[in-house]
């Protein structure tokens, strides 16, 4: 027991340490960035949506580089083939045979900005990635390395030239996180920052330290795998995903993959919190990330300003929290 204790301490100490480093570049956007944490803890993805200018790409970029991991951005257009991310074979004229050129999904955090700008045959590439940690170039499978984080970002308010993305890609993602405008106070101190001299496009000149490397992250990942989760937890986790699949307000409600989501992440948050044990505060917390993206509204739901964060409100109301 005292092995879990101090395994939980030290996991929370990094995080601590990441989100002091981050702070101090990343303003305004210190919960959304917490949550990218928690998600990479889970060994969960993250769909980040918000206007242009809140950041996204600054988030992604700033993690992998706290976490000395290799990181790759691919821009999603509407002419982006899947071998443009997975990659392809090759025919070298001088040996006379294919050799594999692998795409830039082969790194450790892979930032796919503007995912919904490619057709769905594009974002179809990332499904195995996302799921399996492999992908397969034809016919043969090729395993992606530890980590592999996808951050992907989306615009809310942009249609003309956009694909929506379908439920089987929505699905896979962990957490689904609004990036909205920081407040003034916020502002005002990134103002100052690039008073200072700040540049978003230059993080090598800001020396930043390598918080975590890989087996860092495998230790902290162990670590949430003790957080003790009582039964009743368990209960109330599968309680909140069914109670969403008989909203009349939906046509759709979470998978099970949103129970699995739920579980790994409250381990996650538990540590965050200073506790080795998960309680009905921290699944509360993380169900509209986990649960937003996940859940499909009644036209007559939507016509009536129903939300899907609306919808877990409501649920999270009515089902019976364990003491």
């Amino acid at each position: 027991m005292t092995e879990i204790v101090e395994a939980t301490r030290r996991a929370r100490e990094t995080v601590e340490r990441l989100k002091e480093e981050a702070h101090s570049i990343l303003i305004g956007q210190e919960e959304v960035f917490e949550l990218l944490c928690v998600a990479l803890l889970s060994q969960g993805h993250v769909l980040l949506e918000g206007v242009p200018g809140t950041a996204k790409t600054l988030m992604a970029k700033l993690l992998s580089r706290l976490l000395a991991l290799e990181f790759r951005r691919i821009q999603f257009t509407p002419d982006l083939m899947p071998s443009d991310i997975v990659g392809t074979s090759v025919f070298d004229v001088e040996s006379s045979r294919f050799f594999l050129k692998r795409g830039p999904i082969f790194t450790q955090v892979l930032l796919a900005d503007e995912i919904n700008r490619a057709p769905a045959k594009t974002q179809s590439a990332l499904l195995e990635a996302m799921e399996e940690r492999q992908v397969t170039i034809e016919g043969e499978r090729q395993p992606l390395g530890f980590p592999f984080f996808v951050v992907a970002t989306q615009n809310p308010v942009e249609y003309e030239g956009t694909y929506p993305l379908p439920e089987a890609q929505l699905d896979r993602f962990l957490f689904k996180l609004r990036v909205t405008y920081p407040g003034q106070a916020a502002e005002c101190t990134l103002l100052e920052h690039y008073g200072q001299g700040f540049d978003p496009r230059d993080l090598d000149s800001l020396d930043l330290p390598g918080v975590l490397d890989a087996d860092g992250l495998r230790e902290l990942q162990t670590a949430a795998a003790a957080v003790t989760v009582d039964a009743s937890i368990l209960t109330y986790i599968t309680g909140i995903v069914e109670a969403t699949r008989s909203s009349p307000d939906l046509l759709l409600g979470a998978s099970p993959r949103a129970s699995v989501a739920l579980f790994l992440s409250s381990r996650v948050l538990a540590i965050l919190r200073g506790r080795d044990y998960v309680i009905p505060d921290d699944v509360k917390a993380l169900a509209p990330p986990v649960l937003r993206h996940r859940l499909m509204l009644k036209a007559e739901a939507e016509i009536e300003g129903v939300t899907a964060d609306t919808v877990v409100e409501r649920t999270l109301a009515r089902v019976e929290v364990p003491r």
